[in-house]
């Protein structure tokens, strides 16, 4: 007989998490999420809402993090390559993220190329 483990994500709905500022490094840009007291669930779904657009001009290859209460991570699509800068030009929006921390995922489900 299989084991079937349920694991549940976003019991309590889905966070929504507006950028705080954006930084344009010369190896990364980095959107910040700002400092929450409230933890993101360890396997879930968040909503993420770029309020400053990504400056026009920077390098569309860049690799883009995001930063919470002081932790960083590289934002990943389905395969584990980076999203850079081209996947997220075109000003201020939404997109979804998965996140499973005791995995290492952290990866765009919402793809925002216009």
């Amino acid at each position: 007989m299989g084991c079937y483990i349920n694991y549940p994500t976003n019991i309590n709905g889905i966070p929504y998490l507006r950028t705080t500022n954006t930084t344009v490094g010369t190896a990364t840009v980095d959107l910040a999420l700002g400092s929450y007291r409230r933890p993101l669930p360890s396997v879930g779904y968040f909503t993420v809402r770029i309020t400053d657009a990504i400056p026009t001009g920077t390098t569309a290859t860049l690799p883009v993090t995001l930063t919470r209460n002081g932790v960083t991570r590289a934002l990943t699509l389905f395969d584990g390559t980076p999203v850079t800068v081209a996947e997220l030009i075109g000003g201020t929006g939404v997109f979804t993220v998965f996140n499973d921390d005791e995995n290492g995922i952290l990866q765009l489900m919402s793809r925002t190329v216009v």
